[in-house]
C-alpha cells in the first residue's frame, strides 16, 4: 500500500476515530447481536442478520483504518519551505480576472475540507500551484474553464 502522508492533527483524528470504533461502536454491535440471538430462531431473525452485517462493515472499516495508520507518515511542518508552494503551505492567490483573493492550506487528501480552506494536494488548483513562487501567475484548468491565478503570499 502507498504511504499516506498526514499532519499531526490528521493522525490524531484517525487514532480518535479508531478508538471510537473499537471502544464504543464494536461493543454496541456485539450487544445488538446478543439481544437478537436471545430472540430465538436465527434463520428468520432480521435483527440478527442486520446486526451481523453491521458488524462486518464495522470490522472492515476498523481494518482499513489500521492499515491506513500503519502506512501513515507525519509531515514535519518545521521543515516546510515557503519559497515556493508545497504541501502544508498556506497560499493566498488572486484570480487575475476578478481580483478575488482566496487563501487555502494545501493538505494531504485525507485531510481536505474545502469549507475550512483546506485544499487537497490532488486537486487541480493545488497541483497547478505546487512549486510556484510569490508573484508568479499560473493558468489552472478547472471544471468551469481555465483561470489565471497570481500567487500573493506563501506561509505556514
Amino acid at each position: 500500500m502507498a504511504i499516506n502522508y498526514v499532519t499531526e492533527e490528521g493522525l490524531k483524528k484517525m487514532k480518535e476515530e479508531l478508538a471510537q470504533l473499537e471502544g464504543v461502536e464494536r461493543p454496541k454491535i456485539i450487544q445488538q447481536i446478543a439481544e437478537a440471538r436471545d430472540k430465538g430462531d436465527l434463520s428468520e431473525n432480521a435483527e440478527y442478520d442486520a446486526a451481523k452485517e453491521a458488524q462486518g462493515h464495522l470490522e472492515s472499516k476498523i481494518a482499513s483504518l489500521k492499515i491506513l495508520l500503519a502506512n501513515s507518515r507525519v509531515l514535519d511542518a518545521s521543515k516546510i519551505d515557503t519559497s515556493s508552494v508545497q504541501i502544508l503551505n498556506k497560499v493566498t492567490i488572486k484570480n487575475v480576472k476578478t481580483n478575488a483573493t482566496m487563501t487555502y492550506s494545501i493538505v494531504p487528501e485525507s485531510e481536505a475540507d474545502f469549507k475550512a480552506g483546506k485544499l487537497s494536494v490532488t486537486t487541480p488548483i493545488a497541483k497547478g500551484l505546487l512549486g510556484k513562487k510569490v508573484g508568479e501567475q499560473v493558468d489552472i484548468k478547472i471544471p468551469a474553464g481555465t483561470v489565471t491565478f497570481e500567487i500573493v503570499e506563501i506561509s505556514i
